[in-house]
């Protein structure tokens, strides 16, 4: 086995530094990132289990058996999403419309990298690494928008170290494993309308008068798993499943209250006071079954269904260390969801393989529990990609897609944040790089 170039370690801290200084938005369902492969891209990701680059140590472990030699890729995602609200009546529990505008562009542009290598121990063992970003959102609205009580800015960043280990075990079944070693950082930030609060404390205040704000902030290390399964019945033919598990992640960070002066004497009985918090983030496990069949020495189609676990995300539950400052909970009742795609590879030479997919997408919100923080919703995935060759060590991967979402009605109510109502018009768009270099 041939050692990994010192210098491509180097490229670990860009990885790192590129994660953290850019805001991402979820463009799988619900806030997963699919992007891990820019040929899967190309298939609008119809095929992840049965992938054929060092991006299958996310997909499918076992797929790593399927690689000859070493190899090193990074890759690169344009991610431009629109997230525009309309509003319809948004008023305060009392039929007060609330002031302000419809919040502007929420959606967050984002260039998302990820990094993957792949080592031949022997002609049956593989080992990889994988560094990526596999859960992620950000909506960020104008500040003194009609929903500004309900949310501002909600962005959540992971970072994934995946190590996996595959094994050939015979010439038609591989097995493969690996282990996630995540970071999580969320930021959750809202006006607060001190100004109704405050009546019930004895202040002369009236509603929307005085707006205080919170920020909160946490993070956590946790750790979960990744298992595949490959089977060839012949060269033409790859069925893969692939598991990747479920992980709980414990936040704990800070929340910061800004409170204006009017509203001050409200601090006195305790609330609205900086302090110590925590929030627990319940990820979902996936089980996906992916097939690839060649038809004819041109022509491929893969074929994927994906199973995700989005009804562990019940509630959004954020727990104060303070005493007198109650808990925050957003019922959230996410359902589970099932994803289908369909793809066709076209090779026109050696040298270049073109690449389309569609794949639809089913939302885990329910209308009655939408929220601004997360205004998801089905979506329509229309894909187009190629490879590139020039030489056996080396190979572009460009791939293109449109993401169609479907309307978004939202009626979010509490009694002192009013009831936000109106409807989403979402779109997505995705442009990805991805270099390969085999040694």
């Amino acid at each position: 086995m041939q050692p990994l170039r010192p210098q491509l370690w180097f490229l670990l801290p860009w990885l790192v530094l590129s994660i953290f200084s850019h805001p991402q938005i979820a463009q799988a369902s619900g806030f997963a990132l699919s992007e891990q492969s820019v040929k899967g891209l190309g298939n609008a990701f119809s095929g992840g289990a049965t992938v054929e680059d060092a991006s299958a140590i996310f997909f499918n472990p076992a797929a790593l058996t399927q690689l000859s030699g070493n190899s090193v890729q990074g890759a690169a995602f344009y991610l431009s999403p629109t997230v525009r609200f309309e509003n319809q009546g948004s008023s305060l529990i009392n039929g007060t419309p609330l002031r302000g505008g419809e919040g502007g562009e929420a959606g967050v542009n984002a260039v998302v990298p990820n990094l993957y290598t792949a080592w031949s121990l022997s002609r049956s063992i593989k080992l990889g690494l994988g560094v990526n970003v596999p859960f992620a959102l950000t909506t960020e609205y104008q500040s003194d928008w009609v929903g500004r009580y309900q949310a501002v800015k909600s962005k959540l960043t992971t970072i994934n170290i995946n190590p996996a280990v595959a094994a050939k075990l015979n010439e038609q079944l591989s097995v493969g494993a690996g282990v996630n070693l995540q970071y999580a950082n969320a930021e959750l930030s809202n006006a607060i309308d001190l100004g109704l609060i405050g009546s019930s404390f004895g202040l002369r205040s009236l509603p929307q008068s005085a707006d205080g704000f919170v920020e909160v902030t946490g993070d956590d290390w946790s750790w979960g798993y990744n298992l595949g399964i490959l089977y060839t019945p012949s060269k033409n033919t790859r069925i893969g499943l692939a598991y990747r598990s479920a992980i709980t992640h414990q936040l704990k960070g800070n929340a910061d209250f800004s409170v204006p002066t009017v509203a001050a004497p409200i601090t006195q009985h305790g609330l609205f006071t900086d302090t110590d918090a925590k929030a627990e983030l319940k990820l979902p496990d996936n089980l996906s079954l992916s097939v690839y069949q060649k038809v004819s020495p041109q022509v491929a189609i893969t074929g994927d269904v994906t199973w995700t676990n989005w009804s562990r995300f019940d509630e959004l539950r954020i727990e104060f260390d303070n005493p007198d400052q109650p808990d925050k909970v957003q019922p959230q009742n996410w359902q589970d969801t099932v994803r289908l795609g369909l793809g066709v590879n076209y090779q026109v030479n050696n040298a270049l393989t073109l690449r389309a997919g569609v794949a639809y997408d089913l939302t885990p919100v329910k209308d009655e529990y939408r929220t601004a923080r997360i205004p998801d919703s089905d979506r329509t995935w229309v894909a187009v990609g190629a490879s590139w060759r020039p030489s056996d060590s080396l190979s572009l991967d460009v791939g293109y897609a449109h993401l169609f979402l479907g309307d978004a009605p939202i009626e979010q109510v509490s009694t002192t944040e009013g009831i936000l109502k109106g409807e989403y018009d979402n779109q997505v768009d995705i442009v990805g790089v991805q270099l390969n270099w085999s040694f």
